[in-house]
């Protein structure tokens, strides 16, 4: 009897040692996984969105989500602290970064072109001049067959219908870029309305769309519209882009490549924050997108996460960049970005 309990005491044990072991390596992997939650700008969600999934396929135990809300909300909550990172399409002002407690770190990721998108029925070719443009957002232009619009398209039969325009609801990098743009080049508009994530638009006939998404529906539903998007919105939506007139006085169509060619020359300084207003070649509206990370996190796992995510989206994840339509942040600009995060991140 004393051998029977000795032996099932043993195996008991043996049994109980063995288990220990197969469920240590789980135990480690989930003390080892982590969840960033980030949000912001819509303009590079779709690019964010499959940054999430594939970063998975390196780092398993790291789970990214992003609330896509706007740049304007991107930032308010990083400087509120309630996400990991923000995003925003407009660089944090000097104020804004003063508010963020932990500090913060600009991170470039991507850039694009924001197409400037019309439903008419019947013109598929829309040329919009840099004189035109500009009216037309600042209302001084405010019907289809205006004299400016018909001169930047002879030939075209332009209809006698009003402009319905279609601007963002919500505080916007997307807007930011578009407005940047157009004060860079008109003065008039500059003064009157101005480089805003959220201007006070006063035009008639306005529309108000939540997002990039937002936008995009409006315009697609409305004929008679104009209104503006990232790119990559209207191709998917199958939206019509107009050419927009460049510093050379060409005629450009928004594209990764005429995107590419703008941005070719933007020099980026210490801090990565960058404001393209009038580029001298390519596809005039174009801008950068960035990550928001702060530069204390709570604890040391959380700040391992964050660097792992943005070393994994500057190198790995840039290759689909162009997969859905953005421009890849330089090489060199992206390994110096690193070395910030690497030796600033605690």
């Amino acid at each position: 009897m004393v051998f029977l309990t000795t032996v099932f005491q043993r195996v008991f044990s043996t049994a109980v040692l063995a288990s220990a072991v197969a469920v240590t390596p789980i135990l480690t992997a989930t003390a080892q996984a982590q969840t960033l939650n980030g949000a912001g700008a819509t303009f590079p969600a779709p690019l964010y969105e499959r940054y999430a999934r594939e970063v998975k396929k390196k780092h398993p135990g790291l789970s990214v989500n992003y609330q896509a809300i706007g740049s304007g909300g991107g930032i308010r909550q990083t400087i509120a602290g309630t996400v990991d990172f923000g995003g925003s399409d407009a660089a944090m002002k000097d104020d804004e970064i003063a508010k963020v407690k932990n500090g913060v770190i600009l991170v470039p990721t991507a850039g694009g072109a924001v197409s400037v998108v019309y439903n008419v029925p019947g013109v598929n070719n829309l040329r919009l001049s840099r004189s035109t443009l500009p009216a037309i957002f600042s209302g001084q232009i405010t019907n289809w067959n205006d004299a400016k619009i018909k001169a930047d398209n002879p030939g075209v039969n332009l209809p006698n219908q009003p402009i319905r325009f279609v601007v963002r609801a919500d505080g916007s990098g997307t807007t930011f870029i578009f407005t940047n743009h157009l004060s860079s080049i008109s003065s008039y508009f500059k003064g009157r309305i101005g480089a805003n994530t959220a201007p006070k638009w006063t035009l008639p006939n306005v529309l108000k769309g939540k997002g990039n998404p937002g936008v995009a529906a409006l315009v697609a539903r409305t004929p008679g519209s104009i209104g503006y998007v990232e790119y990559s919105y209207a191709v998917k939506n199958n939206i019509r882009s107009a050419q927009v007139q460049n510093r050379r006085g060409e005629f450009v169509a928004p594209s990764l490549q005429t995107a590419n060619a703008a941005l070719s020359s933007v020099s980026f300084p210490d801090n990565y924050r960058v404001f393209v207003g009038d580029p001298g070649q390519g596809y005039p509206i174009v801008g950068l997108t960035w990550m928001m990370v702060y530069r204390q996190y709570p604890n040391a796992a959380k700040a391992d996460a964050i660097k792992k995510w943005i070393n994994w989206v500057l190198t790995d994840g840039q290759q689909f960049n162009d997969d859905l339509n953005y421009t890849r942040i330089p090489a060199g600009v992206a390994n110096r970005v690193l070395q910030t995060v690497n030796s600033t991140v605690k």
